[in-house]
């Protein structure tokens, strides 16, 4: 991965120096533009990754008014690599440093600085981003506001802080809650974590219910008032600026990238909701151990339609079952808490899945997958997921006659016997169909070896 960062001058100076902003636009840049070719070479190109796909490539990169300036910038790559360094050229988030003085201004939406050089007018380089992960995603991009970056011969302050920010989207997906944790919480941890606390949070597209959900989390990875940009009308002044968070995979922590790891995130949400568990239950020749059994439930879709007749197979088994339907209304604390006194924790494939990252090491999880062959996104959001969390995983596949579709269409038919036609049609279709219409009435005695595998596996 190839990095460019933008350096600007200090505040510590009584006059800022006049300039503008230099990118290191090696030859790798001049292959992007005359070639249309991917953004990210192996040549170190300042890559500034603002909208969902390459149809936007206009946006994309520092829009140059003299051309000639560009081949100026080539030629001196030596220079530019002393100027940038690090806007990383990740294939789904959208994150650059701004390593210098930066000046935000809510009601413009736009982001300026200042830069060493003294020979190209101000406001000549320009680019836009949308700070939010998934740039290839249209639907979610669509949610988020773009932000103009650009270069002024000096800046005006209103307010002026010590410490480094990282400016962020809650649009997109967020209120879903396996998007909550996916695309903004893990990152956002990965992205403050580094400043111990020493850094503030400046949000976009604000939603206040999401801050307060996650006060508690938001609290402990940054000591500062939270900044709610849009609507302000001064002036925000910084030392430093990330804009966007990184992000490596769904609902998880690259260690090749980071020197953190999803156990100690875990660690974290611990600390955070002081949870008592670090480990499930060890069952031994104890037969008055019995473990919790935590039956994620849902309302709309996916929803278990014989839950009771579940409920008593495995009480009869030695479980304690709980059963939980957590909303966007629900306590993230008392959720916490609920899902970290259990040992297994079982689900249709869905969003509340997602709080498998407050259960304790060695938990188990079931994730129940129903029709529509989405064994690929089963194991992408849950299955990877779980065991990079030092889980155990187990996984059970619905048969046709357990899905509600078989109450609506006739076995013959291709969404029941040959689900990939469907998947054929695109991604809404496949949504539509598995998994906004489609509930689950478990075969009991078939689910029951299942339940028995997390039995044997809690022995260990």
């Amino acid at each position: 991965m190839h990095k460019c960062t933008l350096f600007c001058s200090s505040f510590k100076e009584k006059r800022l120096t006049h300039g503008v902003i230099v990118g290191c636009l090696l030859a790798a840049f001049t292959i992007s533009i005359v070639f249309k070719s991917y953004f990210c070479t192996q040549l170190s190109v300042l890559h500034i990754q603002s909208q969902s796909s390459m149809d936007a490539a206009e946006n994309q990169f520092m829009m140059f008014k003299d051309a000639g300036l560009l081949q100026e910038l080539v030629e001196e790559s030596t220079s530019a690599k002393s100027i940038f360094n690090a806007c990383d050229c990740e294939p789904i988030s959208n994150y650059c440093e701004i390593n210098g003085d930066v000046a935000v201004q809510g009601n413009s939406s736009t982001i300026s600085m200042v830069s060493l050089r003294t020979d190209i007018p101000a406001g000549e380089i320009s680019w836009t981003v949308k700070p939010y992960v998934r740039k290839e995603n249209a639907a979610a991009m669509d949610l988020v506001k773009s932000w103009a970056v650009t270069s002024m011969e000096f800046l005006h302050c209103d307010l002026i802080q010590t410490v480094p920010a990282i400016l962020f989207s809650l649009g997109g997906f967020s209120g879903n809650h396996f998007h909550d944790f996916s695309d903004l919480v893990i990152p956002l941890y990965i992205t403050s974590r580094q400043f111990n606390g020493e850094v503030q949070f400046v949000v976009t597209d604000n939603r206040h219910w999401w801050i307060s959900k996650f006060r508690g989390i938001l609290g402990n990875l940054s000591r500062y008032d939270i900044v709610e940009i849009d609507q302000e009308r001064k002036t925000h002044c910084y030392p430093s600026m990330i804009v966007g968070l990184k992000y490596h995979h769904e609902l998880g922590i690259d260690q090749s990238k980071s020197q953190l790891s999803m156990k100690d995130f875990r660690q974290f949400l611990r600390r955070t909701y002081s949870l008592k568990r670090a480990k499930a239950i060890k069952i031994g020749d104890d037969a008055r151990k019995r473990p919790r059994l935590l039956i994620i439930t849902r309302r709309k879709s996916r929803s278990f339609t014989n839950i009771d007749k579940i409920t008593r197979m495995a009480s009869s088994l030695g479980y304690n079952v709980v059963t939980m339907e957590p909303n966007i209304s629900t306590s993230l604390g008392s959720v916490a808490e609920t899902v970290n006194s259990c040992d297994v924790l079982m689900g249709i494939h869905g969003a509340g899945l997602t709080n498998m990252v407050f259960l304790p090491d060695n938990a188990i999880v079931i994730q129940i997958v129903p029709l529509g062959s989405i064994d690929e996104l089963a194991k992408q959001d849950f299955e990877q997921p779980a065991m990079d969390m030092e889980l155990r995983y187990l996984e059970y596949k619905i048969k046709a006659k357990e899905s509600s579709l078989i109450s609506k269409y006739k076995a013959d038919h291709l969404i029941i016997k040959d689900p990939l036609s469907v998947h054929k049609q695109g991604w809404d279709a496949v949504r539509s169909i598995y998994l906004d219409k489609q509930n689950v009435k478990l075969d009991v005695k078939r689910f029951r070896p299942t339940l028995l595998k997390a039995l044997q596996l809690l022995h260990q």
